[in-house]
């Protein structure tokens, strides 16, 4: 299946007055550290907190009526939770979600909070796509994966359509890497928008997978990674996402989880925002990249900003 900026504009119809339009924010001190133009597409202030809230309900808006009324069963860490409860609640969809039992507490009881239906799993020792795909044939549920699905990965494209039409051409663009869906749908975007620009993908050290199979050019599996990016503890990319990435993305970066809590620390000490590990990994590799990006425009895409107060506090301690 071929998915073009064509869906992507598209996706911005169905969600527009549903989702928000977030803004994209500015950083002197950020501008002065990096020598560059910096332009952050701030989607830590999401409805749900995230970017995933574009994919989830663009999927489920284009549901029949059969689909709508047998529901929706998602698997997810916790954003894509609160994306599919949240869009299943305002567009009259039961909602399932099959969440890690050691999934942040804030993101399970928000899920519920949304009306959906949890059901929790061990990460290190069960499958969560297994029990997705047999929930969905047991209930005639619908499964709505995180990324590896043309609708998802068109409604989170949106995101990097609204900074480009924003600030314009960029000279370069990072973006956080789990399973794919934001990456790719970026991709799709910034080769529509700013063909010229370079576009990175950004995932933890510990979970490199993208990584691994960027270089080799066959989708590599990883266990799941042990790192405080809880959003990127993705196994492997989707067979959806990896053409795009590897046909549009210029390369995937790396950074350390020390690095990521730098980042958190600089976004809200200098910009009174709080930013989840995950949301922080473009910015950390900017940083890493500063002699590359000296006076050039450049975008970061923060792509969620929910954590427990008290973990978010423990981490910056």
């Amino acid at each position: 299946m071929s998915i073009t900026f064509e869906d992507i504009v598209a996706a911005a119809a169905r969600i527009e007055g549903h989702a928000h339009r977030t803004p994209v924010l500015t950083s002197r001190t950020a501008n002065e550290e990096l020598g560059a133009e910096i332009f952050f597409k701030a989607e830590n202030m999401q409805r749900m907190g995230a970017f995933k809230f574009r994919g989830g309900f663009n999927a489920l808006s284009r549901f029949n009526e059969a689909q709508r009324k047998a529901g929706v069963v998602a698997f997810s860490s916790g954003n894509h939770a609160q994306a599919i409860a949240l869009s299943a609640k305002l567009l009259g969809i039961p909602a399932t979600i099959i969440m890690p039992e050691d999934a942040p507490a804030s993101k399970i009881a928000a899920t519920r909070g949304y009306g959906g239906n949890v059901v929790t799993y061990d990460r290190y020792k069960e499958d969560r796509e297994a029990i997705g795909r047999r929930l969905a044939e047991e209930k005639g549920m619908t499964l709505i994966p995180p990324y590896d699905h043309a609708d998802v990965i068109a409604g989170q494209g949106t995101a990097a359509k609204e900074l480009f039409e924003e600030v314009g051409e960029l000279d370069y663009f990072f973006v956080c890497l789990g399973g794919g869906g934001l990456l790719s749908g970026s991709a799709l975007a910034t080769r529509a928008l700013s063909p010229r620009c370079k576009l990175y993908g950004v995932e933890p050290e510990a979970g490199n997978d993208g990584q691994q199979s960027f270089r080799s050019g066959a989708i590599v599996h990883i266990d799941t990674p042990k790192t405080i990016a809880d959003g990127a503890q993705t196994q492997h990319l989707g067979s959806l996402t990896f053409p795009i990435i590897k046909r549009d993305v210029d390369d995937i970066l790396t950074v350390s989880d020390a690095e990521l809590v730098d980042a958190m620390r600089f976004f809200a000490s200098r910009m009174k925002i709080v930013v989840e590990p995950t949301g922080c990994l473009g910015f950390a590799a900017a940083r890493k990249m500063k002699e590359a990006l000296r006076g050039k425009r450049v975008g970061v895409l923060i792509s969620g900003g929910n954590i427990d107060i008290e973990r978010f506090a423990a981490l910056l301690a």
